[in-house]
């Protein structure tokens, strides 16, 4: 082969070598959703995160979720939104987003983690890789002991609302905390009539989509916060809940009936070893950034 063909050939080679290390290096990209009371770009919390995660992950691309034109909106709509069109509109948000064709990792803060569960069984395209939970109620919740800061006259009012009417039409389609209050002393009631979690708990029904495509997830990292004072009950945020017809004694995931029967697939992720259960101590959403470099950071790089 003549001097100049071989030299040609050589670039092409370093050429397609260094598009495959770049292929390979690409970080996956991240989709995070904030929690109650909190928007997309809080830099105290949201803006944090997605800084943080940006400063360790060179060239990461990371979607902080915004629900409405701006972070007022944002925030309002966590109170007032229904979830079920949340849920659509994110859906809408990352089947557009070219940076998420070949998938992503989720991170849900409070509520945002059941949502985002939602959307791992709803909207399978682009695909969910992993869903790191930080604090979400999965199984609902029974009770707000305490509201974070300037949103707490909101919260004394939906825990009003929650107590008087929580499963009417009218407050589960406009009151987000309702379509996740669980109240292990009226089953039937939520089974009838929550508009969310009971759907996608497959309370109602098994819907084998929503199981095909949770269990397609690499891993479902649910992280419970061991001195939470804000979640009624806390094992909430590791699937557990109360005992059916009372709200004293709670169980683990693994004695509810959700698992027993396997009706979202949680049992065969958990024996494949896809279920990650992770405490941290401190209140709701209280954690050292070194934990969060050392214990989260790993499932996103």
């Amino acid at each position: 082969m003549c001097p100049v063909k071989m030299a040609a050939l050589r670039v092409a080679v370093l050429v397609l070598l260094g598009l495959c290390l770049g292929c390979a290096a690409a970080a996956v990209p991240l989709v995070i959703w904030h929690g109650m009371g909190d928007s997309c770009c809080n830099p105290e919390s949201m803006g944090y995160i997605k800084k943080i995660v940006e400063n360790k992950i060179p060239g990461i691309y990371v979607l902080s979720l915004k629900i409405g034109s701006n972070m007022i909106q944002d925030m309002e709509n966590s109170f007032f939104m229904n979830v079920n069109d949340q849920v659509s509109e994110v859906c809408s948000q990352l089947a557009k987003d070219p940076h998420l064709k070949g998938g992503y990792n989720a991170m849900g803060f409070s509520q945002g983690g059941q949502f985002l569960r939602a959307v791992a069984q709803r909207c399978p395209s682009p695909p969910m890789l992993n869903l790191i939970s930080v604090g979400g109620q999965h199984q609902g919740v029974y009770g707000f002991p305490r509201c974070p800061g300037e949103s707490s006259h909101i919260c004394d009012w939906i825990r009003k609302t929650l107590d008087l009417a929580a499963y009417t039409e009218a407050v589960q389609e406009h009151l987000v905390q309702a379509e996740y209050w669980h109240n292990p002393l009226k089953e039937e009631d939520y089974r009838k009539n929550s508009i969310f979690l009971a759907d996608i708990n497959q309370e109602r029904g098994i819907n084998e989509t929503y199981k095909k495509n949770l269990m397609a997830l690499k891993k479902f990292v649910m992280v419970k916060f061991l001195n939470d004072t804000m979640v009624d009950p806390p094992i909430s945020e590791w699937f557990g809940f109360y005992k059916s017809g009372q709200a004293k004694e709670t169980i683990p995931l693994k004695e509810t009936s959700l698992y027993t029967e396997d009706r979202l697939g949680l049992q065969e992720m958990d024996k494949a070893g896809k279920l990650v259960f992770l405490g941290v101590k401190g209140d709701h959403l209280h954690f050292s950034e070194e934990w969060f470099y050392t214990t989260i950071l790993p499932f996103l790089q």
